[in-house]
């Protein structure tokens, strides 16, 4: 089963989800804002892809911090006491494949590969 995490308001989720709707792909969503982040999934995440490139450098919540949280957002603990506390500092969405593998971000020539 495909898991796709994310928030149902951000751009990429909602063209992530239609897309994988328009093909015809079951997906399970989980919303970061109403179910939180699963500390288990953000551990399996940052083992796979790496801190930096779940940590959304480019948002209006990055932009927002002040200069001693992004200061502490250093290191692979540092980014995931952030991303905890602040889950929209995930890039998104973040997918669990049907093959174990994860991706943080919306692709379709990579998604189209993978489904």
């Amino acid at each position: 089963m495909i898991i796709l995490y994310g928030i149902p308001n951000c751009d990429t989720v909602k063209k992530a989800r239609a897309w994988l709707g328009a093909q015809g792909v079951a997906h399970a969503f989980h919303d970061f804002k109403k179910q939180g982040v699963p500390e288990a999934a953000l551990d399996a995440w940052l083992a796979a892809l790496g801190w930096e490139a779940l940590v959304n450098r480019k948002g209006t919540t990055w932009r927002g911090l002040d200069d001693a949280t992004r200061a502490a957002v250093a290191d692979a603990a540092g980014a995931r006491r952030a991303l905890l506390a602040q889950p929209s500092l995930i890039k998104r969405p973040v997918v669990q494949w049907a093959d174990g593998a994860f991706t943080a971000g919306f692709d379709a020539a990579d998604w189209q590969r993978r489904v």
